[in-house]
């Protein structure tokens, strides 16, 4: 668990440690059902929500909206259906609307179904220890119900919160241990670790227990690929194709992979693939960015400024300012001249600012990651006061919402500033506290040299040289290590 300079560290821990270890506040009694209820006055809606949970489990990430949305038509006042939609649709104003319509029958339904909207709708609207509260009572109300478990837990892996993750998952699993959905989310959590034969022989129990799924394949392709076997990757992406030709996660990952291993031309041709056949908007233009990153990885850096301000573009015509803003905070990442840096950050945060409809979490977060980088950009281009501001606003950010992700851009944008002025100890004690940042992971290498602390330089070395992610931050920094320094394992 991240500890912080920033946060009060006991009073983050008694937010969230209590996940790893149950000790709630509210002692609440145990639900006399083991399984979380479900309302609906409609046989048919109950079944298409149990449908739709099944797909979120094996990641039909599109297909469990469209059995949501049917749900709610069949049964409007569907609670728990509205929640889901506005948990996973990519379109801000259908997340908008169904939150809404889940917190105006929220009222009639059981506590525990309250609990869980008020869980979503709480991070949602930027309340994270509201809503962190509401799934920890709900966890205790519930702690048999292994679908439960494993919603919170796939949650928190998305918010940097693995380790609490793992406890949850464990329970699930020890609850039924062939549960395929968290023995794949446990297996992800030992390859975050490094823990690769650990997670690669959990892939082979998830392979059968679901053969017919495509999801193992493209599970176990994704977790060959973070370890180093692309060629393996990329078979295990063609057999989930083979299983399922439109689970185009999988298509992504050949291209993902193919970018990794250096062909570019080829990871374009099998994203353009995923983008033909994305199966929504916002799917269209993450596919889109994850190709215009190709051309950074290549060093064309005018292609790659083309493609991205045309996604900018398209993104703002469609209504989508999330993917946007994006798409110019990408840019910035990797310009040479920080004043053109600092313009695209600009244009990123008034994408944000434009439209009401996005998620507080959602404008927060990335808001976070356009701060992060004006502060190095601004420090670096001799604007200190515009890097201090900068860190006092992500600072004000991070404090007010104890969210993981918030609180790892303070700790690596003030950690690059204490790098800049030489403070090498103080920054080592920000850095480590985001340790997953390649930017973060080549600044610590240079201060564990700097305080001579080789077995934590190398350690950082061999971690950052092995990080296989097909994100822009691997694109920049990765690549230029492993061929500065190609004989250090």
């Amino acid at each position: 668990m991240r500890s912080s300079k920033l946060l009060k560290t006991l009073a983050f821990i008694a937010v969230l440690g209590c996940l790893a270890v149950p000790a709630f506040a509210h002692h609440l009694k145990k639900a006399p059902t083991t399984m979380l209820p479900v309302t609906t006055s409609s046989p048919t809606a109950r079944a298409l929500y149990e449908k739709g949970m099944a797909d979120y489990e094996n990641l039909y990430l599109e297909r469990c909206n469209d059995d949501w949305r049917a749900a709610v038509i069949d049964d409007p006042n569907f609670g728990l259906a509205w929640a889901w939609i506005a948990f996973n649709s990519g379109n801000p104003n259908e997340v908008k609307e169904a939150r809404e319509r889940a917190l105006e029958v929220a009222p009639k339904l059981t506590p525990g179904e309250q609990l869980m909207i008020s869980w979503i709708a709480k991070v949602q609207q930027g309340d994270f220890i509201g809503g962190i509260s509401a799934m920890n009572d709900m966890l205790e109300m519930y702690p048999r119900d292994k679908h439960v478990l494993y919603l919170a837990a796939n949650w928190l892996m998305g918010e940097n919160g693995t380790d609490q993750a793992e406890a949850l998952l464990k329970k699930a699993l020890a609850i039924d241990k062939n549960f395929p959905a968290a023995l794949n989310d446990l297996a992800y959590v030992d390859a975050r670790n490094r823990k690769f034969e650990q997670a690669l022989a959990a892939m082979d129990r998830y392979v059968s227990l679901l053969p017919n799924e495509p999801n193992p394949q493209d599970s176990y392709g994704e977790l060959l690929r973070m370890s180093g076997n692309f060629d393996g990757a990329l078979m295990h992406y063609r057999a989930a194709l083979k299983i399922d030709p439109d689970f185009v996660s999988s298509q992504v990952g050949l291209g993902d992979t193919y970018a990794l291993m250096g062909n570019e031309e080829q990871a374009r041709a099998e994203y353009d693939k995923a983008v033909r056949f994305a199966h929504n908007e916002t799917d269209r233009m993450n596919y889109s960015m994850q190709r215009a990153t190709t051309w950074v990885r290549e060093g064309k850096y005018a292609e790659a400024d083309k493609e991205f301000a045309d996604i900018a573009q398209t993104a703002h015509a469609k209504g989508l300012p999330l993917p946007e803003a994006q798409a110019y905070r990408r840019m910035a990442e990797y310009q040479v001249d920080d004043q053109g840096a600092l313009k695209d950050l600009k244009l990123a945060e008034d994408a944000l600012q434009r439209q009401s409809t996005i998620t507080a979490s959602d404008r927060e977060e990335e808001m976070s990651r356009i701060l992060r980088n004006r502060v190095v950009r601004a420090s670096r281009s001799g604007n200190q006061s515009l890097a201090d501001e900068s860190l006092k606003q992500l600072e004000t950010l991070a404090g007010g919402s104890r969210n993981r992700v918030i609180e790892s851009s303070y700790e690596g944008a003030a950690g690059t500033l204490l790098m800049d002025q030489k403070k090498y100890d103080d920054a080592i004690g920000h850095l480590e506290e985001d340790q997953e940042n390649p930017f973060t992971m080549e600044l610590l290498v240079q201060a564990y040299y700097q305080t001579m602390q080789s077995d934590k330089l190398h350690e950082m070395e061999a971690k950052l040289r092995g990080t296989n992610v097909p994100t822009m931050e691997q694109a920049l920094v990765v690549p230029a290590v492993r061929a500065q320094r190609p004989n250090i394992l």
